[in-house]
């Protein structure tokens, strides 16, 4: 009778079963100190990065918010969804139309015994404010959710804005009164915990989508005051660039953006940092309710935002882009035990690759159609090789784009080339600027990458 006690005990899920907290930022890119950048202050995702392995390149799949949480929370590139544009557009449709039987991330783990909860926005769901009251969720991913509101959404007539009565689709911002646990990320965080406490005893997945750095950037006051607009450096244009890039590379330019003097540019992206910290401090509030409740040798962590992000670059701004600021995110695990601990990958991996990583890691049987590869692996050697590269693609009216990267090469091509080519060597040219698409120099690297967009 003891032996059958002690391996009732081995197999109990809630003793071996890892648990998973999922945090997703929204329209985050990898201005992070732990990516590099030393102006911006992001202790807490940068002691997540100590403790676990960063992903330097790491991609989305669509540069735009519903498309690319619907193909991360599938496992399924947009073409296999069918989602590629954001809710409010009249084609918009959920992915269950396309994939009914489809076997979403959190659902999987819901099959398998978990608690499962939503906090925030993790498909394509907005609370009723100013970015707009339409959205799409999905029932059957999730035992719970919550939908934080905060004093951020009721605050709309003291945002600054680009455009009368728009705050989620053009440069908006306000450094905010009150406190941190006023505002929308706020209030998630708190609830998160909650779920912290009432889930400890047992597995759990629990995903908190934050808001921020999503416009409109708020932040309370004290976050401003960490980046003086003065101390912000703009970044540099060579002359000329624009003649080097197809036409549909910068077609989403906003021409109140593009009128922009160099103080507001300076000011938004001191509002963008700033929210950035904000939503980084929410972060550190859940590690330390992980730490608290004797969660963190049990939990895997996953850190990651659902596309990059322009501040100007390329003389653009926001998302929607096939250059590298905008298709790559930042992507970090933590996982108990990994061996890589505090070190970087060089790899290029995709953001489909999460959710066969979360059931590899878990013991959990993956949907054989799952379009990612698990990353399990490089959570204890992050140098391990991997011969697979990341595909990008955006969807415009007057072209669609696909984009490859590799480890040294960005490749785009625009309506299959007919509209226009794009090749940057990152290594040499990190920033993009010299396009060396219709080099002879570069034709049989032009040939080899186009071949790699049909790996989809």
């Amino acid at each position: 009778m003891s032996v059958f006690l002690a391996l009732c005990t081995l197999l109990s899920p809630a003793a071996e079963r890892p648990n998973v907290l999922l945090i997703m930022a929204d329209d985050l890119n990898c201005r992070l100190g732990c990516y590099g950048d030393s102006q911006v202050k992001s202790p807490n995702i940068d002691r997540l990065a100590h403790e676990g392995v960063r992903f330097d390149r790491a991609y989305c799949q669509f540069p735009l918010c519903s498309p690319s949480r619907s193909s991360f929370l599938t496992g399924r590139r947009p073409d296999a969804t069918g989602v590629q544009t954001n809710p409010g557009n009249t084609e918009h449709p959920h992915f269950r139309d396309k994939l009914p039987d489809a076997v979403s991330m959190p659902e999987l783990f819901r099959k398998n015994g978990y608690a499962v909860a939503r906090v925030g926005k993790l498909y394509h769901y907005n609370v009723p404010n100013g970015i707009g009251t339409s959205g799409l969720d999905d029932a059957r991913s999730w035992g719970k959710v919550f939908n934080p509101k905060g004093r951020d959404r009721d605050d709309e007539s003291q945002i600054f804005t680009l455009a009368k009565g728009q705050f989620g689709a053009t440069l908006s911002w306000l450094a905010a009164d009150g406190t941190d646990a006023e505002q929308t990320d706020g209030i998630a965080s708190r609830h998160a915990i909650g779920l912290l406490e009432e889930y400890k005893d047992k597995p759990f997945f629990l995903a908190v989508g934050f808001y921020r750095p999503h416009t409109p950037y708020v932040a309370p006051k004290k976050y401003f005051d960490m980046y003086p607009a003065s101390s912000i450096k703009l970044p540099v244009i060579p002359e000329g660039h624009d003649a080097g890039v197809p036409v549909p590379a910068i077609a989403n330019r906003k021409r109140e953006e593009s009128a922009l003097t160099d103080d507001v540019r300076r000011q938004a992206i001191q509002a963008y940092l700033a929210s950035t910290s904000f939503m980084d401090a929410r972060v550190g509030e859940l590690l330390e309710a992980l730490d608290r409740l004797d969660l963190t040798k049990k939990t895997i962590v996953v850190f990651v935002s659902d596309h990059g992000y322009h501040l100007g670059e390329h003389n653009l701004w926001q998302k929607m882009s096939l250059f590298d600021g905008v298709a790559r995110v930042p992507l970090i695990i933590r996982a108990p035990g990994n061996k890589g601990a505090g070190k970087a990958s060089p790899r290029t991996v995709e953001m489909i690759d999460v959710y066969p990583t979360l059931a590899d890691y878990c013991g959990l049987k993956a949907p054989a159609e799952l379009d990612g590869l698990s990353l399990k692996s490089f959570l204890d050697n992050p140098m391990a090789p991997r011969d697979r590269p990341a595909i990008t693609q955006v969807r415009r009216p007057m072209a669609d784009g696909r984009s490859v990267r590799t480890e040294q090469f960005r490749y785009t091509e625009w309506n299959k080339g007919a509209k226009g080519r794009q090749l940057y060597d990152l290594n040499a040219d990190p920033l993009e600027f010299k396009n060396l698409a219709a080099d002879p120099a570069h034709a049989a690297t032009v040939a080899t990458m186009s071949k790699l967009l049909q790996i989809r």
